[in-house]
C-alpha cells in the first residue's frame, strides 16, 4: 500500500488493494460472516427482504448441520451440498450488488 500525504491537516491517503475476494464458506465463522454481510446488504437496500430471509434460512440449516456432523460424520456430504447452495446465493447477491453499484 502506498501512503500519500494530503498536505493539508496532516491527513494521509492510504491506497487499498481493492475489494477482498469472497471468503469460502468452510467454517461456522465464515457462514456467520456471510449472514452479517446479507444483513448489511439488507439494511443498505442492496438485497430484498425475501433474499435476506432465504439466506438466513440457509445459514440456519448449515449451522445446524455443522453441529450434527460432529456426532454424525455421514452427514458431511449433505453439509457440503448445502454450503454450495449458500455460496451460490451469496455469489448471486454479490453480483447483483456489483451491477447495482456500477450503475
Amino acid at each position: 500500500m502506498a501512503e500519500q500525504h494530503d498536505g493539508r491537516r496532516g491527513l494521509r491517503l492510504i491506497r487499498g488493494e481493492g475489494p477482498r475476494p469472497p471468503e469460502p464458506l468452510t467454517s461456522r465463522n465464515a457462514v456467520a460472516r456471510a449472514l452479517m454481510e446479507a444483513g448489511a446488504d439488507l439494511l443498505l437496500r442492496r438485497i430484498s427482504p425475501e433474499r435476506a430471509e432465504e439466506i438466513e434460512r440457509h445459514v440456519d440449516e448449515v449451522l445446524t448441520l455443522f453441529d450434527r456432523v460432529e456426532t454424525e460424520p455421514l452427514l458431511m456430504h449433505v453439509l457440503e451440498r448445502r454450503l454450495g447452495v449458500l455460496e451460490a446465493l451469496m455469489r448471486e447477491s454479490r453480483q447483483a450488488r456489483a451491477v447495482r453499484i456500477a450503475r
